[in-house]
Parts: structure tokens; sequence; C-alpha cells
């Protein structure tokens, strides 16, 4: 399954979900993006409801729907895959769960985190930049070793810190905010394109 290199992880708070996922998909092209479903307060149902809705919009786009932590969900669904916290299941766990044509996402908070994730298909590093939320960022040496398929999140709010993330090591950025306004994420998807021989 490919793996883009825009990873959107959602946030009701900011505005509904399903749109602004829609909104930005419709700015990159088809496979350019993958999308994590992280609404930790929602139970299961509700969840999978949200779930449900955001694949008739990622699939069209051939971007992977992964579901943060939640693996029953993400097999109840038929979701791409799913997202690991540090903390959560391990990788092996999860791929034994929903099995090897999923896709296993890890979140990592140091370069060591994140280079011990060999089993991963992904794995997202950070805060790389500080934010409001997580001031103590790693910075973008971090990304230089950490491995392949490596998105970058934290304080990457402009096209110009994508290509800085993208410089340093990574495969891709992610983020919340980031991606709100769907020409900020086209504007940094172009800028990633221009350091990068594969886009895709």
């Amino acid at each position: 399954m490919p793996v883009g290199r825009i990873y959107i992880v959602t946030d009701r708070r900011l505005g509904d979900v399903v749109t602004s996922v829609r909104a930005v998909l419709a700015r990159l092209p088809a496979a350019a993006a993958l999308v994590q479903l992280r609404e930790k307060d929602l139970g299961g149902r509700a969840l999978a409801e949200l779930a449900r809705a955001l694949l008739e919009v990622t699939r069209p786009a051939r971007a992977p729907l992964l579901v943060n932590d939640r693996v029953d969900v993400a097999m109840a669904v038929a979701a791409d895959g799913v997202h690991l916290p540090a903390y959560g299941f391990t990788v092996a766990e999860a791929r034994g769960l929903l099995g090897p044509n999923k896709l296993v996402g890890v979140s990592a908070h140091s370069a060591g985190e994140a280079a011990a994730q060999r089993d991963a298909d992904l794995v997202v590093l950070g805060p790389v930049w500080p934010t409001r939320g997580k001031p103590d960022a790693i910075g973008t040496a971090a990304l230089a070793s950490a491995g392949p398929r490596l998105f970058a999140i934290g304080g990457i709010d402009s096209a110009e810190r994508a290509g800085e993330a993208i410089a340093a090591g990574a495969h891709g950025i992610s983020g919340i905010r980031a991606f709100r306004r769907p020409d900020d994420a086209a504007a940094m998807y172009d800028q990633v394109c221009k350091l990068t021989a594969h886009p895709v």
C-alpha cells in the first residue's frame, strides 16, 4: 500500500472532520496523503461511524485511513490500518490482529524510539519544533538517523518548515493544524515535491 508524503491528523474541535479532510484531499494528487483518525475522546460506536464517513472520502483519493490506537475499530470498519501511540500495542501485536496487508504507524518522541520501530510501516516523530502544547522540541537533527518512512510533526506551520523537515531526512510531514487550510496543505506538498525524487 503506498504511503504518501502528507499525513493529516484529525481534530474535530477545529471543525467538521469529514468536510476538512475532503477539502484538503481535493487539493492534493491521488495517493499523496494518509489520514489518521485521532478522536481519542470518542467511544467505539461514534468513532466507527466517523471512520466509515471518512472512508467514503479517503478511498476515492487513495488516501489510507489509519485509526489512532483503536485496533478494534480499525478492524470493525475495515480501515487501512492503525496508528499506535508510543506505549500502546506493539507493532507485532497490531499486525497479528489486522493482518499483513494493513498499515501500522507508530508515534515516537526521540530518534532512538523512532529507529527502534523497524517493523512499522511509518513513524511519526516530534515535536520537531515547539508547539503550544509541547514546548520541548527535538529539532531537525533527530530526523537524520531515524529511518525510512519517517514523518515529522510539531510546529510545521509553513512550506519553508516542511522543506526543512524533508531536507533533514523526513519522508513526509504530519500535523493537525498544519493542514486546516487546503491551500496551505497544497503549498507544503509542493515544497516536499521539490525535494524528493518520488513525491508519492
